[in-house]
């Protein structure tokens, strides 16, 4: 599974859907990054692998957000075909998903790399509940209602992008 495949979206939208709806207080998909974290701390050097790998996804997250601000996907579009109503609307889309998408990575990775500090396998999260922890911010569930709008965008800028994509 790619961090661009559909799966991932869509494990996105169900992880978010179940928190709102108020279920969710066990998940798969952060076992497995348990799983995953107390595997690896447990190898040699693996303190610092995890922590490497907490780095690169807030790396990976950091680029993702910084190129949707700087509207680099425009440069992938037919953007000489669509109306300036269009381009208008699928840049906001473009910058408002591609943000949102860029911090939930680097959430995910500060997760794992508070793990590997720490030591505490139990601290990495999986996608999911790093979504549920925006919750227990000050500024709340508001924080968790913007990343989910902003993945909404994302996703239908991904349909913007099928339709203007340089082939």
């Amino acid at each position: 599974m790619t961090a661009d495949g559909p799966s991932f979206y869509a494990f996105v939208c169900w992880g978010t859907a179940v928190y709102a709806g108020g279920g969710g207080q066990g998940s798969s998909g952060n076992a497995k990054a348990q799983d995953w974290t107390a595997s690896a701390v447990e190898l040699p050097y693996g303190q610092v692998l995890v922590g490497a790998a907490g780095c690169l996804l807030i790396g990976i997250g950091a680029v993702l957000a910084v190129r949707a601000a700087m509207r680099r996907f425009l440069r992938q579009l037919d953007t000489a075909g669509m109306s300036r109503g269009s381009k208008q609307v699928v840049t906001a889309l473009g910058v408002g998903g591609g943000v949102a998408r860029g911090v939930v990575f680097a959430a995910a990775g500060v997760f794992i790399l508070v793990a590997a500090v720490r030591y505490d396998p139990h601290e990495a999260k999986g996608v999911d509940a790093t979504l549920r922890s925006f919750a227990q911010t000050p500024v709340g569930p508001w924080l968790l209602v913007v990343v989910g709008i902003g993945l909404v965008l994302f996703g239908i800028f991904s349909f913007a992008s099928a339709r203007w994509r340089h082939l």
